[in-house]
């Protein structure tokens, strides 16, 4: 085998053990995104309800789902930052 050839197969082979590493890696991000974005979904779900209960509440229970609703946001937007990470 010529010298460049040998170069070659030693590249292609180089080449194949990385895009065989990015693979993995690739599919457990897909499953670490998919976890993530299903416990953000149900974050979203609760966010919506709160933001439904303010419009039947008083002012003082307002106030306290309105802080709450604000740091289940904070949650939900960090999450969708981490996911958008992994894209």
């Amino acid at each position: 085998m010529t010298e460049t050839k040998t170069r070659i197969n030693e590249l292609l082979d180089d080449l194949k053990r990385q895009r065989d590493e990015l693979r993995v890696k690739l599919n457990l991000a897909k499953m670490e995104a998919g976890d993530e974005w299903e416990k953000l979904e149900a974050q979203f779900t609760k966010l919506e309800l709160k933001a439904k209960e303010l419009g039947n509440t008083t002012s003082e229970a307002s106030h306290e789902i309105g802080a709450a609703a604000k740091l289940l946001g904070e949650e939900i937007r960090k999450g969708l930052k981490k996911i958008g990470k992994h894209l």
